[in-house]
């Protein structure tokens, strides 16, 4: 049995598990809610958060507790047409926009190489160990992120033995699951190197800083430069590129996340001629919906294709 329970907890993801765990735990001891529930008491929940939480966190609630009774054996509640009614309700009554982050446009990567570059220097003049690992490791997520388009959980899952990287030609990476993987089957990345801003230098850099042979090649850093077996953790890296970007003088970070990264390379590809099959190609995405989500519409000379019609 125990062999069994390891394969079924090995077919979820860590942060799927954690998530739906936490939707049980809201429902029982947070709102009181008895286990197995009915549809009525399932649309009661729903309305009781219906003015406070977004609608995606509460079809996630709703995906937890269908996956609870179906693994329980028990009916599911949250597919009856009550339960479908008021949750239609609520998107009527409370619709909210998508809240997007700000695509990282390329001169302020610019921007924040440089400044994380002068930022090495002076650590190293000052014989800074623990800042110098920091920044060389910050600046390699930042370009890396950039240029592979990578989602944050893909970032921090990225092992060094998993990692082929040659100077002036490329780096070749092998992750053997993402959010974008359903099947587990692992894929691989590619990467070129680049004449400036290169990604390749970046990881070069800091592989032979850090010394890391095997592991996660994105760690842990504690204030004494201590480097943790642990790869870092997806959200961690959103207040660590905003306190990045804020330092180096970005307006607004605040409003940038690690899909900024994601985004601000979608726009970029976009802007130099890349075609839709492309991108997806490369980003990785499975279809066109979620291609556009990243493409923000351009504006530039709207006016004039206006006017040349008229």
């Amino acid at each position: 049995m125990g062999e069994l329970d390891d394969y079924l907890q090995a077919a979820d993801r860590e942060t799927t598990v954690r998530s739906y765990a936490a939707a049980i735990k809201h429902f029982e001891q947070d709102w009181k809610g008895l286990l197995p529930a009915t549809s009525d008491t399932v649309a009661r929940y729903l309305v009781a958060y219906a003015s406070t939480h977004k609608v995606s966190t509460l079809r996630q609630r709703l995906a937890a507790l269908a996956r609870w009774h179906a693994e329980q054996g028990f009916a599911d509640p949250t597919k009856t047409p009550l339960v479908r009614k008021v949750l239609r309700g609520i998107v009527a009554k409370h619709p909210s926009k998508q809240k997007q982050a700000r695509p990282l446009e390329l001169d302020q990567l610019q921007k924040i190489s440089e400044w994380l570059q002068a930022a090495q220097r002076a650590a190293r003049e000052r014989g800074d160990e623990a800042a110098l690992l920091q920044l060389t490791r910050n600046r390699s997520i930042v370009l890396f992120g950039f240029w592979r388009a990578f989602r944050s959980d893909e970032i921090v899952n990225m092992r060094v033995e998993n990692v082929t990287a040659i100077a002036g030609k490329g780096l070749t990476c092998r992750l053997d699951r993402s959010k974008a993987d359903r099947a587990m089957e692992g894929r691989t990345f590619h990467c070129p190197a680049l004449s400036r801003l290169c990604p390749v230098d970046a990881y070069l850099e800091w592989i032979a800083v850090s010394g890391r042979l095997a592991g996660p090649v994105y760690c842990g850093i504690d204030q004494w430069g201590h480097m943790s077996d642990r790869p870092m953790h997806p959200t961690s890296l959103i207040p660590l590129l905003r306190k990045m970007f804020h330092d180096a003088g970005v307006e607004s970070a605040e409003g940038y996340s690690s899909h900024s990264l994601r985004r601000g390379f979608a726009g970029w590809a976009r802007a130099s001629g890349w075609d839709i099959k492309e991108m997806m190609e490369y980003v990785g995405w499975r279809d066109m919906e979620s291609a556009l989500r990243y493409l923000d519409a351009p504006t530039a000379g709207l006016q004039e294709r206006f006017e040349s019609g008229l």
